[in-house]
């Protein structure tokens, strides 16, 4: 039988904060829920999460509007084929005036740090974000400065234009917990988009002046303790090891999720309860952030994808196929 770790008290709260947060991303996010809801469970997590799009679905603007509804430091890298490591993570230079070697910080010392169309800088810049993403640390000549706490990296990219970009390799790949995609509005949210944007404004783009700032980043520590104590039975976190290592022999996968896969599913899956007023997590948590969890981590085959068939298409099938504990 699973045991609660949370009081009722503390559910309640949690569950309230972060309704009040998707209420003011809502604000300037018109539609995609689903988006906004993987996004505050990237962080809850503490995690990192991929954001892919075509241009114009409001990328940006939703890790903007993410960054104002906390009291954080937020900054802003848009990768470029030119941008060098130090122009992410800093550097350490002789200052001719003191007579001395000076550490300048690179804009990775925030809490939020939106990496902007990842893929267009060069492999060796975008390692420069490995060590930070992984360690929370960034090492400068031979010293380790630990980053601010909370540290959460959401990186865009367009999945279209593959023109001028640099694929992320694997090993960066697996350190974000969520791979979120935002798809085109329906009809009646891109009539409401354009009618707020349009509405006695002369500029072409939604805002986050709207946004109100709720918390700071001190209540967002607490909110991320307490998914790290949401109660998994152990036949849960067993579905989940099931489903990662049966995409390691599913027919149209070529290489599937390492151990990682388990992790972030469950570490998703408590986050998830949480936010549905949970203190326990259960199979349908599980199965909900599965296809985000690992897309990003199987590989399907050529013949697959001459087929049409994506990552997805083959995860989905997969989920119907891995029971899930009812008892």
């Amino acid at each position: 039988m699973t045991q609660i770790l949370l009081s009722e008290e503390k559910i309640s709260q949690a569950n309230q904060a972060l309704g009040a947060l998707a209420t003011e991303l809502a604000k300037a996010i018109v539609g995609q829920p689903q988006v906004i809801n993987e996004v505050l469970i990237g962080l809850l997590c503490e995690a990192h999460v991929l954001i892919e799009g075509v241009p114009g679905l409001g990328k940006t603007l939703l890790v903007k509007a993410l960054g104002k509804t906390f009291d954080g430091l937020m900054r802003r890298i848009q990768f470029t084929p030119d941008l060098m490591p130090s122009d992410v993570i800093g550097n350490t230079f002789f200052d001719a005036a003191t007579s001395k070697f000076v550490t300048r910080q690179g804009p990775v010392f925030a809490n939020l740090l939106l990496a902007d169309e990842i893929n267009r800088a060069p492999a060796k810049t975008q390692a420069a974000l490995l060590e930070a993403m992984q360690e929370r640390q960034v090492t400068l000549e031979g010293n380790s400065i630990a980053l601010p706490h909370p540290f959460m990296v959401l990186a865009t990219q367009n999945p279209i234009e593959q023109e001028g970009t640099y694929p992320l390799p694997e090993a960066q790949l697996d350190r974000f917990l969520l791979k979120i995609r935002i798809d085109y509005p329906s009809a009646a949210e891109e009539a409401a988009m354009t009618r707020q944007v349009t509405d006695r404004s002369t500029g072409a783009d939604l805002q986050v002046s709207q946004v109100n700032t709720l918390m700071r980043p001190e209540t967002i520590v607490a909110l991320q303790n307490c998914v790290a104590h949401v109660a998994v039975d152990e036949r849960v976190l067993e579905y989940a090891v099931a489903i990662v290592r049966a995409t390691r022999d599913t027919p149209g996968l070529t290489c599937g999720a390492g151990p990682r896969g388990s992790i972030a599913l469950i570490r998703a899956g408590r986050a998830l309860a949480l936010k549905e007023g949970r203190g326990y997590v259960i199979p349908d948590d599980i199965k909900a952030v599965a296809l985000p969890a690992l897309r990003h981590r199987v590989t399907p085959a050529a013949e697959a994808e001459i087929e049409g068939l994506t990552a997805d298409h083959l995860l989905t099938a997969l989920l119907d196929k891995v029971p899930a504990p009812r008892t």
